[in-house]
């Protein structure tokens, strides 16, 4: 009994810390999203598909987000994905705090430093990823989906390139800004994430 009580605790313990990573890492992915898009340089694909929504309907992007995460769910269902706790925080919290940290985050006009704000956005976005992906609750809307194309035989890179070029042009179409950061993202945050999620996800506990 008391092994299974200690057994219990500990997975009450990692549930709450894998919890904390989760929430932790989607506040600064949208803190990332948010510095990469007020540097003006260009924002990430789904971004721009976010922006040209905003500016077409009035809505705030944070909220574009919102309801754009919870759309792509039901595109779930005929795929067979099952989405877990992480996957609910992901469609909410990441626009949530978009929508206060672009209102915080200042637009600078120099050159230099929006470059700057650029480039260390998509490291704060890997770095984001890495944290909620590592808390093993569950993948966002937007790589469910393309888990799930997977599944039915489409290889990710495939299915991953084919969805962000179809948003992009139609977020572009839409008034999204695309620029320099837009591309630096697309090349730069997978092997950011590639670096950043070894070291900060869960280690199974030893027994």
């Amino acid at each position: 009994c008391n092994v299974q009580g200690l057994e219990q605790l500990e997975f009450r313990d990692r549930l709450g810390r894998r919890l904390i990573r989760c929430l932790s890492g989607l506040a600064i992915f949208a803190i990332g999203i948010s510095m990469q898009m007020n540097a003006n340089l260009g924002a990430p694909p789904w971004d721009v598909f976010h922006q040209g929504v905003s500016n077409q309907t009035g809505i705030t992007i944070g909220r574009v987000i919102v309801i754009t995460g919870f759309v792509l769910l039901f595109f779930w269902i005929p795929l067979k994905q099952k989405p877990g706790l992480g996957t609910i925080l992901n469609a909410l919290e990441i626009g949530l705090v978009a929508d206060i940290a672009l209102e915080i985050i200042p637009e600078p006009s120099n050159l230099f430093v929006r470059v700057a704000m650029a480039g260390g956005g998509i490291v704060v976005v890997a770095l984001g990823t890495g944290l909620y992906i590592g808390s093993a609750l569950g993948p966002g809307p937007r790589d469910g989906l393309m888990t799930g194309l997977a599944k039915r035989g489409i290889p990710i890179r495939v299915g991953r390139t084919a969805i962000e070029v179809a948003v992009l042009v139609t977020g572009f179409l839409l008034g999204g800004q695309v620029g320099i950061a837009t591309f630096a993202f697309a090349l730069g945050v997978g092997p950011l994430v590639q670096f950043f999620l070894p070291r900060l996800a869960m280690k199974k506990p030893t027994i």
